[in-house]
């Protein structure tokens, strides 16, 4: 039994997918679709860059969900391989969206002007270099949110992934992740800051979500037998009307990634394939459970040597 996994933002290069791009009409099809959706050249800034502007948020995230997207067609229709007989489909953060869309609840133009307007959304909800995020390596969920808690008056921030156990995610006001910073040190918890532009997934994103609450309205999600995990609840989607709902308190929610992953092994899931650029996914779910198959496709020969 095996579950489809799609990563989120970090996980971008210049270049990703041009092996895909050169070799498959199907996906350059699907980059000019992207294309005129979008009304720019998307695809040359994932091919060519710069990466200063494919690390946009507003770039990086229809980037993203291009790649994932292209690669599970190519899986599906080049390869004859039918991930739909997947247990659940999941996907970190913007990664959802790649979830939902390739398990058929969204078309891809939707499905990537909707990352767009996200992207922008996300990145201007807070002025730029007030609020960030910070990684804290080697620690427990539960540790952290005690820190948080016991020392709220001096400092303010929120969990925004729980990663895996010993990655953990805070976003918050700069200010206030300096201070983190500094007491997690003396704390001897080790701790980086993250290259974003914004503090994802914390209540400082209120005006992206309200964006993305006009913005989902005037979609339809369509119905499909593919399962769902959802990142706010960490558990599965049991009908489409919620749906938007939860992606809507997802902008602002923790990624309850490392509880999805155990939720989805204690129903039975033995094989991750993660699909999309890099092996981030990868590698918290080793973090995660040891015992797991995990798969990482990004390219050719990895779809070859695939094995369900």
């Amino acid at each position: 039994m095996f579950s489809v996994i799609f990563p989120g933002q970090g996980s971008q290069i210049v270049g990703m997918g041009r092996e895909f791009f050169d070799k498959h009409e199907i996906v350059k099809k699907l980059f000019q679709e992207a294309d005129e959706a979008l009304n720019f050249s998307i695809s040359k800034i994932i091919l060519e860059g710069p990466k200063e502007s494919l690390n946009l948020t507003a770039n990086t995230q229809p980037a993203i969900f291009l790649i994932s997207y292209s690669i599970f067609k190519v899986v599906k229709e080049e390869f004859n391989i039918n991930l739909h007989d997947a247990k659940y489909f999941a996907g970190h953060s913007l990664g959802e969206y790649s979830a939902l869309s390739c398990a058929g609840y969204l078309d891809f133009k939707k499905t990537i002007k909707i990352l767009r307007v996200r992207g922008e959304a996300m990145q201007n909800s807070v002025p730029e270099g007030e609020g960030g995020m910070l990684a804290v390596l080697g620690s427990k969920i539960d540790d952290i949110e005690k820190i948080l808690k016991d020392n709220e008056k001096n400092f303010k921030a929120q969990v925004a992934n729980d990663n895996s156990d010993g990655q953990i995610v805070l976003s918050g006001r700069n200010t206030d992740l300096e201070l983190i910073s500094v007491f997690l040190k003396n704390a001897k918890i080790k701790n980086i800051k993250l290259p974003v532009s914004a503090p994802f997934h914390c209540d400082l994103m209120k005006k992206a979500t309200e964006v993305m609450r006009l913005e989902l309205d005037k979609i339809e999600f369509k119905e499909s037998r593919n399962k769902l995990i959802s990142n706010v609840t960490a558990d599965e989607i049991q009908d489409v009307k919620v749906l938007k709902d939860l992606l809507v308190s997802q902008i602002e929610k923790k990624v309850r990634w490392r509880e999805s992953i155990i939720n989805m092994i204690n129903h039975g899931v033995k094989h991750f394939i993660e699909i999309g650029p890099g092996k981030v996914l990868t590698g918290l779910i080793k973090r995660i459970n040891q015992n797991v198959k995990i798969t990482s496709i990004n390219s050719q020969s990895d779809i070859e040597s695939l094995e369900i």
